[in-house]
C-alpha cells in the first residue's frame, strides 16, 4: 500500500490524466442526469402535483385528449364508497391579454375548493366564479399579472387571473387552474354548451381507496399512466435514460483502458514484489486502492462542476439536479469505473516472480 500510494506522488501526471477523463465523463453523467430531470419536471410536474395513487380515463383511451368522461359518471365516481376521487380536465390552449401579451397554457380544470385546486402564492384561490383562472408563477414572470383578463385564442372565453401558484407545467407548457366549469368552455371553444358536453371531464384522479377496474364507462389505470399522458413524456424518459445507460458503460471501458496500459508498464515492478515476497492479493489491494482514490476523487470534482454548471444555467433551461440524485449519479459512476479498473487486475495477479530472479542472472 506504501508503494502504491507513493506511486500516486511520482507519477502524478499519468494519474491526472486518467482523472481528468474520469471527471469529464462524471461531469457528462451529472448534466444529463440533471437534464433527465429537470425535463421529466417540466413535461409533469402539475401532474405529480395531484398526488394521485390511480386515474380514470374513458374507456379505450389513455390520454386527456381523447378522453370524454360523461357526467354520469363522474357522479358515479363521486359517489363510490370508499373510494376518494375528485374529476379534472386538461386542455391546452393560447390566451392573449390586454397588453397584446400572448402566452400557452395548460388550463387545468378542478373543483374549487376540492383536492386538486391549487394554494396559492399571491392573490386569491378559486372560486365558483365562471371566468376564474390561478396562474403558474412562470406565466407572471412571462408577462402575465393577476388582474389580467386573458382572451382564449378561436373561441368567446375570456379568463380573469384571480392568483398565481407555485411553478407548475404540462407538456412544457406552464399550467393555469379554473373551475370545471369553465375548463369546459376552453375545451370545447364555446361558453355556449350543449346537454352532452355539461358536466364531463377528462379524466377522474383518483385519491386514496380501492377503486374498480371498471366503472361506467371509466377504465382505472396506473399514477404511471398519469404520467404518461403528459406530450412527449415517455419519448424523453426513454431518449435520456438511454444516454445514462450508454454512459454507464463507456466510463469503465476508459478506465480499464487507462489502467491497462498503466499495469502493463508496471508488469516488471509487479514481479519484483513478487520476488520480494510481496503477496498477490496485496498487489491486488494496492492496485484497487490507487484506482479508488484516482476514480473517487475525480468523480466527485466532475459532479462538483455539473452542479456547478446546473447553477449557473439558472431557468434558461429546464436543469434539475437535487442532492439525493447527485449522490446517486456520483457514487454508480464510481461504481461503475471501479468495475472498469478491476478488469485489469489480471495482470496484476498473473505477475510472474521468476521473470525477475531470471533476469538477475
Amino acid at each position: 500500500m506504501f508503494i502504491a500510494l507513493r506511486e500516486l506522488r511520482a507519477a502524478w501526471g499519468r494519474f491526472v490524466m486518467i482523472g481528468v477523463v474520469v471527471a469529464l465523463v462524471a461531469a457528462l453523467v451529472g448534466m444529463v442526469s440533471g437534464f433527465t430531470i429537470g425535463l421529466g419536471n417540466d413535461t409533469v410536474s402539475a401532474l405529480r402535483a395531484l398526488n394521485a395513487s390511480s386515474v380514470a380515463f374513458a374507456t379505450g383511451t389513455s390520454d386527456f385528449n381523447r378522453s370524454v368522461i360523461s357526467a354520469e359518471d363522474v357522479a358515479a365516481w363521486q359517489n363510490r364508497p370508499g373510494v376518494d376521487a375528485a374529476p379534472l380536465g386538461v386542455s391546452m390552449a393560447h390566451g392573449e391579454n390586454d397588453h397584446g401579451t400572448m402566452v400557452d397554457l395548460a388550463v387545468f380544470g378542478v373543483e374549487p375548493g376540492g383536492p386538486l385546486s391549487p394554494a396559492t402564492e399571491e392573490g386569491d384561490r378559486l372560486t365558483d366564479g365562471l371566468d376564474e383562472v390561478v396562474v403558474s408563477e412562470q406565466l407572471l414572470a412571462d408577462g402575465i399579472r393577476i388582474g389580467d383578463v386573458l382572451a382564449i385564442d378561436n373561441s368567446d372565453v375570456r379568463l380573469r387571473v384571480v392568483g398565481s401558484t407555485d411553478d407548475r407545467s404540462y407538456g412544457h407548457v406552464s399550467a393555469a387552474y379554473t373551475s370545471l366549469d369553465t375548463w369546459r368552455t376552453v375545451r370545447y371553444g364555446t361558453t355556449d354548451l350543449g346537454p352532452r358536453q355539461q358536466g364531463t371531464a377528462a379524466a377522474v384522479v383518483v385519491l386514496s381507496g380501492n377503486p374498480p377496474d371498471v366503472l361506467g364507462g371509466t377504465t382505472v389505470q396506473s399514477d404511471e399512466v398519469l404520467l404518461e399522458a403528459a406530450p412527449g413524456y415517455s419519448g424523453e424518459r426513454l431518449t435520456m435514460n438511454s444516454i445514462l445507460a450508454f454512459l454507464y458503460v463507456i466510463a469503465p471501458l476508459i478506465v480499464a483502458a487507462f489502467f491497462a496500459v498503466w499495469v502493463l508498464q508496471r508488469q516488471g515492478v509487479y514481479a519484483l514484489q513478487r520476488a520480494l515476497g510481496v503477496s498477490r492479493w496485496s498487489l491486488v489491494g494496492s492496485a484497487l486502492a490507487q484506482a479508488a482514490v484516482v476514480v473517487a476523487l475525480a468523480t466527485v470534482a466532475g459532479s462538483a462542476v455539473a452542479y456547478l454548471l446546473g447553477l449557473g444555467l439558472g431557468d434558461a433551461v429546464p436543469f434539475d439536479l437535487p442532492f439525493s440524485s447527485l449522490a446517486t449519479t456520483t457514487l454508480a459512476v464510481i461504481a461503475a469505473s471501479l468495475i472498469g479498473s478491476a478488469v485489469t487486475l489480471r495482470w496484476v495477479v498473473s505477475a510472474d516472480p521468476l521473470t525477475m530472479l531470471g533476469a538477475s542472472r
